[in-house]
């Protein structure tokens, strides 16, 4: 079946950067002063990629576009053209106070990634000594499919909006999938083309956090990101093919487990909770306490652990290699199939799971008109038309009172919150002793392990904020169960210990604060793209 999930992603479309703008709006107008006639409100603006192709695209694979997202579309395209012709008069900008980074949310700004072409994927030729898929020789389908990937993976790469359901739709057909279906599917040229990713509102403040020099050595294309897809899902990758990627990191349960713990082979219980696998295009280093350098090291570190899935890395390369599906794909795009190429396509495949728009993505594009004019808005036709966009989007997805009210807590320094969450995915990707389970006769030790730093110990990877209400139970030992709970731990202080972090502190907040902050992290849940989940190579 696919696992549809409810998606309010404006379809295709790409953030801009307004450049004439001298100095970016810190999302929310300067204090004490309203804007005149003739100044400039900077938002983040849309356009559509391409809007004819993408919607004979979506119609060919069936992609369902709900109604309420095409409006959001349209009013967007309307107001793109007034927007850059405001943005190219405009004489000067707003004045911006400057703000401590832990006391305002991100600038509502817009930004594309922009990479250098990386080198063509290695040759179906690989180097005496490589662990080959190819031990037979090639029909005269599977040369054409790999000539075919291969060729147009050195053309200009293409822009492509990250949660278009197109990207995981997987190959189209029902039942498991066929030699016959993946050589159709791969002889298509645009699989293998090299995709420059644009990351949707609210994430694209983002953009210089992109795990660039990942990109740069594992390219994302088409085709990669649906083999990738396909082993997420497969649970053949576990010794006893029980376990799937997908066990832990379930589309259902918020890419997670509402487990405290991963739950392996043979019901086998892990030691940490399982963390959430979208939005890792914007991360480094994986798991709670960072030891996998990369999200291509994460992708297969499962694989041979005793607890998870239990198997061997060999093992796995040599069942793979056993099913032609498989076996084809891994020819076409990468010439060979050994673990480090299965890495790479898992991880192309959850660098395209991203969070769509939240209602507070939403808010923070309307903010910054707050301390406008309504007069001077109501007589500039492209500022109207901006505010007019901005304004039906955050309508469409409204904040309730207490998400707003939870908003200002969050950045403020009573609140303490952006101490860690901060930056486009509300996570600094660091690594901090909150007190959590430290009060165990031998603690979880954390980062320590890894770095052997006296000043990591206890100290775990701060988790996004981005769709926490879909992922409890909370902390590295999955020991929170609530997002009430977890505003308690934190208004307390933690728990002492000798490595606690500085930054913990008690907060002191009113019930009412407290209840506010947990209607704001609610409010910042988003969409995530529609995912084929059951339909995986045939086994011969």
């Amino acid at each position: 079946m696919t696992l549809h999930r409810s998606t309010r992603l404006v379809p295709a479309v790409a953030i801009l950067v307004a450049t004439t703008i001298s100095i970016s709006l810190m999302g929310c107008a300067p204090s004490g002063r309203t804007g005149s006639k003739g100044e400039v409100v900077e938002i983040e603006t849309i356009e559509a990629l391409d809007p004819a192709a993408n919607q004979r695209q979506k119609a060919a694979q069936g992609v369902a576009i709900d109604e309420e997202a095409v409006k959001s579309k349209q009013l967007a395209d309307e107001a793109t053209a007034a927007a850059d012709r405001v943005i190219a008069e405009a004489g000067k900008s707003i004045d911006a106070p400057a703000a401590a980074a832990t006391d305002a949310p991100p600038a509502a700004e817009a930004v594309t990634v922009t990479k250098p072409q990386p080198a063509p994927e290695k040759s179906p030729t690989a180097p005496a000594g490589a662990a080959q898929a190819t031990s037979e020789p090639a029909t005269s389908e599977q040369a054409s499919a790999a000539a075919v990937v291969s060729a147009e993976a050195a053309a200009p790469a293409e822009r492509v909006m990250l949660g278009d359901p197109s990207l995981t739709a997987g190959v189209p057909g029902s039942g498991p999938i066929t030699l016959a279906e993946i050589d159709l599917w791969l002889a298509d040229p645009k699989q293998g083309v090299t995709l420059e990713p644009v990351l949707p509102l609210g994430l694209s403040q983002g953009a210089s956090q992109i795990d660039t020099a990942g990109l740069n050595k594992n390219p994302l294309t088409r085709a990669k990101i649906e083999l990738g897809r396909q082993l997420y899902f497969d649970p053949r990758l576990s010794v006893d093919a029980t376990v799937s990627c997908a066990s832990c990191h379930n589309p259902a349960q918020g890419y997670s487990a509402n487990t405290k713990t991963g739950v392996g082979i043979r019901n086998q219980q892990g030691g940490r909770n399982s963390p959430v696998s979208f939005n890792r295009i914007l991360s480094g280093p994986q798991f709670w306490d960072g030891r996998a350098e990369s999200l291509e090291a994460q992708a297969v570190g499962p694989i041979q652990n005793p607890i998870e899935m239990g198997f061997t890395h060999e093992g796995v390369v040599k069942r793979l290699n056993e099913m032609p599906v498989y076996r084809r794909q891994f020819d076409a795009i990468f010439g060979e199939l050994t673990i480090d190429r299965v890495g790479q396509a898992i991880a192309a495949f959850e660098r395209a799971l991203v969070t769509g728009p939240s209602p507070y993505d939403y808010g923070e594009q309307l903010r910054p008109f707050a301390g406008l004019d309504p007069d001077d808005i109501a007589e500039d036709e492209e500022l109207a038309a901006k505010y007019a966009a901005a304004k039906a989007a955050a309508e469409a997805h409204p904040m309730s009172e207490e998400a707003r009210r939870g908003r200002d807590i969050f950045f403020s320094e009573k609140g303490n919150c952006t101490a860690c969450h901060v930056g486009a995915n509300l996570a600094d990707e660091k690594y901090h002793n909150i007190g959590i389970g430290m009060d165990k006769p031998e603690p979880d030790l954390g980062r320590f392990v890894v770095t052997k730093d006296p000043k990591d110990t206890g100290a775990f990877k701060t988790p996004t904020v981005r769709n926490v209400a879909l992922n409890s139970p909370y902390m590295h030992d999955g020991s929170v169960a609530t997002l009430e709970e977890v505003v308690e731990w934190y208004d307390k202080g933690g728990h002492p210990n000798a490595s606690l972090s500085e930054k913990i502190r008690p907060l002191k907040l009113t019930a009412q604060e407290k209840a506010d902050l947990v209607e704001f992290m609610k409010a910042c849940t988003g969409p995530t793209p529609t995912v084929e989940v059951s339909r995986l190579p045939a086994e011969d």
